[in-house]
């Protein structure tokens, strides 16, 4: 039976790791990220990635029906005939009604909506917090921080507000941050992003008793564990 899991959550809920194990778990099936797509759309040359890049070049957000196009063109490559794992989409209901319809179409439909549910100042945390080495290890100075040290670098002329330097102790490594973690005010910004856009698709997954809440604030084998259960159910 396809899989075709909708994962929800704000950032710092974990849905990347989650959506690792659930590939892994079920068939490989691979994780559908809009933000992927899109990106994927600079190094095109086909009349739909021109009318993406154009849309992006101009500043404008791309549309439901756009957007819906490029998801469906994902959903039709082969490796996806077993499901696949939604993230970043649908955003709007309208969306939501064309996956619905589209994959009624192919005879499938939504197995689950995986609500990753946490405490939004935690979330802030995790992401402002995160921190990675070059050798691809991912650290967090409030969680993660054994081995590490943090302190806070002014500029020198106090130009700026202190940034954090997060070092390896054993290595003197600093370690980088995404450059939008960096920022706090970005950070707020999509938490802020994901309660307006989110709240109306969970209202209209839970009519349709599609929502299935998990507590993210576990450990992730905690979470990955819960997540089984749902999906296996529902297989």
């Amino acid at each position: 039976m396809a899989l075709y899991v909708i994962l929800m959550g704000v950032q710092g809920a974990g849905k990347g790791e989650q959506a690792k194990f659930i590939s892994q778990t079920y068939d490989d099936i691979p994780q559908v990220s809009t933000g992927d797509l899109f990106r994927a759309m600079k190094t095109r040359t086909d009349p739909l990635a021109q009318r993406i890049q154009q849309i992006m070049a101009e500043g404008r957000l791309i549309d439901d029906d756009t957007t819906n196009e490029v998801v469906a063109e994902r959903l039709s490559q082969p490796d996806a005939a077993n499901g696949v794992i939604l993230d970043g989409y649908p955003r709007t209901p309208a969306q939501a009604d064309f996956l619905e319809q589209y994959l009624a179409d192919n005879g499938k439909k939504v197995g689950a909506v995986v609500l990753l549910e946490i405490n939004l100042f935690v979330a802030f945390k995790r992401a402002f917090g995160r921190v990675k080495a070059a050798d691809g290890a991912v650290y967090n100075i409030y969680y993660q921080n054994e081995g590490l040290t943090y302190i806070q670098e002014a500029h020198p002329e106090h130009a700026y507000p202190p940034r954090i330097v997060a070092t390896l102790n054993a290595s003197g490594e600093v370690l980088q941050r995404r450059h939008d973690d960096a920022d706090a005010a970005a950070v707020i910004k999509r938490i802020d992003t994901y309660l307006e856009t989110t709240a109306p698709l969970i209202a209209y997954y839970d009519k349709k008793g599609l929502v299935q809440r998990i507590n993210a604030e576990q450990s992730i084998e905690a979470v990955s564990a819960d997540i089984r259960k749902v999906l296996d159910a529902v297989r």
